[in-house]
């Protein structure tokens, strides 16, 4: 590796630990790759795209009607889809009422009035309680936290009140109504405490299901479910892909299945496992080593849903490849991967040919100026892939 890729080296022992970050993007192992969601081929950009996916031609609407969506449109549609369909569905929080910070709730208030979106306070926990005694009482609440940071003051309320509600009422009461979105992950220029990923908190958490999107079709599609779903869900949005992630997605009402990865690109010899806006980095570290090494094969599985998550078909396919690269942007240390890496181990120990790697955010506070030594880029996954297939 040319020393302009080294970003910092950490002697470790007798060891050296390499940390790349995305500013090696202009260098090797990148040679000229097209990077970054705007030249994915997960997307399905064209009509031809939508008629060929399997998963919506199993829904029955891979022939309809198309129209061409960036993720916070296709947000919208599936809000609207939900109020259109269900009438003691009702859409509520933060600046809402006018479309939200990112515009994902815009024009609903015209259509629907202001008995059913409409602002709250700037409370959290009290977003979260109003939203439980809503669900509680059978209508179907879709409560928006502004930043997926702030839904700390939310935490007791979500974890001890909306996941417990069945569970401690003898299943006489429920708060499965309850569906909150939150805009997650790093933009480029959140810093502290607009960039966080705090899916792993609420994984903890019996009783919730947690969903994390790629795409607008899948936006579209999970967060349907999400409403539907008779238990609490939190879906955390990568706000990096709200502009970005541009589809042509069905205007029909469909929902894609929770708690069921997709396998994105089949694979023999490793298997590549993350969610959200970090499958874009997978991909595209993917690309490089099927490049660089001729005749590696790598599957790529996006998760889609954390909790309750798809243990049986990473199993499947690491049973099949014997090793596994897992990333995200959240802190390494407890990050989801943890878990996925221990249930591997646990069910594929005597099929692995070498250690699980796991490509995460730094255990630090997310940073501002030096956000690309945090990020798990493509080139730390790339070689994260290459130190799997050379053990």
């Amino acid at each position: 590796m040319p020393f302009h890729c080294l970003v910092k080296t950490i002697r470790h022992g007798h060891r050296l630990r390499i940390a790349y970050s995305s500013l090696a993007h202009n260098v090797e192992p990148v040679r000229g790759l097209e990077l970054g969601v705007a030249h994915s081929k997960l997307l399905l950009q064209t009509v031809s795209a939508v008629r060929g996916n399997a998963e919506l031609q199993k829904l029955g609407v891979a022939n309809s009607d198309t129209r061409k969506m960036n993720m916070c449109q296709a947000i919208n549609d599936a809000m609207r889809i939900a109020m259109a369909s269900d009438n003691t569905a009702v859409v509520f929080g933060e600046d809402v009422a006018f479309g939200g910070v990112f515009r994902c709730s815009v024009g609903l208030v015209d259509d629907y009035g202001r008995e059913r979106v409409f602002n709250t306070p700037l409370t959290e926990q009290g977003i979260a309680g109003f939203a439980i005694g809503m669900a509680s009482m059978g209508h179907t609440a879709i409560a928006e936290v502004q930043f997926a940071d702030y839904i700390l003051p939310a935490f007791d309320q979500i974890a001890n009140e909306a996941a417990k509600f069945r569970y401690r009422s003898g299943n006489e009461f429920n708060a499965g109504g309850l569906t909150i979105r939150a805009p997650s992950a790093a933009v480029g220029h959140g810093g502290l405490y607009h960039s966080q990923s705090p899916e792993a908190l609420f994984a903890h958490i019996p009783g919730l299901k947690v969903v994390i999107p790629r795409s607008a079709v899948q936006a579209k599609g999970l967060l349907l479910s999400a409403i539907r779903d008779p238990n609490p869900t939190l879906v955390f949005e990568p706000k990096v892909l709200y502009r970005s992630a541009v589809e042509q997605v069905p205007v029909d009402d469909y929902m894609l299945p929770l708690s069921q990865a997709e396998i994105l690109k089949p694979g023999s010899d490793v298997t590549v496992v993350g969610y959200g806006s970090q499958m874009y980095a997978l991909e595209n570290a993917i690309q490089m080593v099927e490049r660089d090494i001729p005749g590696v094969s790598c599957e790529l599985i996006d998760l889609r849903t954390v909790l309750p998550y798809d243990a049986e078909t990473v199993v499947q396919s690491v049973n099949k490849t014997g090793r596994l690269v897992i990333a995200h942007e959240a802190p390494r240390v407890q990050g989801f991967a943890a878990e996925l890496a221990a249930e591997v181990q646990d069910q594929c120990f005597l099929r692995l040919e070498s250690p699980i790697q796991r490509v995460c955010g730094l255990s630090v506070p997310h940073p501002l100026v030096y956000e690309r030594f945090y990020m798990p880029c493509a080139v730390r996954v790339y070689e994260a892939i290459k130190r799997s297939l050379a053990y």
